[in-house]
């Protein structure tokens, strides 16, 4: 009867020690916190900000601290919506772009802006907008380079307090209307046949010039020969 009351306690020791091997487990685990390469975790503790944490090995306390943020320190492609601008001649043309940023605040990215990559993103357009305002329809498609240069210039002034470097913005395609894109096409279809025209009087005149030669030639050696 001992033997079976020892036996009991034995296990139920051993049970005990299970648990508190697994609690220990999990709170041991719950206090490592590992970073991927390129990223910040941004912790808080009872809802306050605590610490950045880095890639690597890190530490923290479980229940008093949570990972409130978790930021990518990479490139990131960011498509800015398609949207009509007006140029500076009163033409409609619909624009679309990409825009390239990355974070390198990310304390700044998490509480200075909501949702930066929104307020970039809405930025870029307002921008864009401004910009090809101050150009004429030819001078749009003829110009991006230098477009995207005030753009980025104008976009990384503006999210410096975010935490956000823009890198680049690149114009994927400049579309007037269809009424426009008639008129163009209506326009390089009359300097084509004003080339040809040129090209064809001048081709007469030349006959013509070197026909008269060869008769005021032919005159001179029959005025000779007689």
């Amino acid at each position: 009867m001992l033997e079976l009351i020892f036996a009991g306690f034995s296990l139920g020791n051993t049970f005990l020690y299970c648990i508190i091997l697994s609690l220990l487990f999990i709170l041991l685990f719950k206090f490592i916190m590992i970073v991927p390469e390129k990223s910040v975790y941004i912790v808080e503790r009872l809802g306050k900000y605590k610490k950045k944490c880095e890639a690597g090995l890190n530490f923290r306390i479980p229940i008093l601290d949570r990972v409130a943020y978790r930021l990518s320190l990479k490139e990131e492609a960011i498509d800015v919506a398609p949207q009509v601008c007006i140029t500076s001649d009163n033409v409609q043309v619909r624009v679309d772009g990409v825009l390239y940023l990355r974070v390198f605040d990310a304390v700044k990215a998490a509480y200075g802006i909501d949702n930066y990559r929104f307020a970039v993103s809405q930025l870029a357009q307002t921008t864009m907008r401004s910009e090809i305002g101050k150009l004429e329809l030819d001078k749009t498609f003829s110009g991006r380079e230098t477009l995207n240069t005030n753009i980025v210039s104008a976009l990384d002034e503006a999210s410096s307090s975010w935490g956000i470097k823009v890198n680049r913005y690149e114009i994927r395609d400049i579309t007037p209307s269809t009424t426009i894109l008639s008129a163009m096409e209506s326009q390089m279809r009359a300097e084509r046949e004003k080339r040809a025209d040129v090209l064809l009087s001048e081709g007469k005149k030349q006959a013509r010039i070197n026909l008269s030669l060869g008769q005021k030639e032919k005159a001179i050696n029959e005025a000779k020969g007689e």
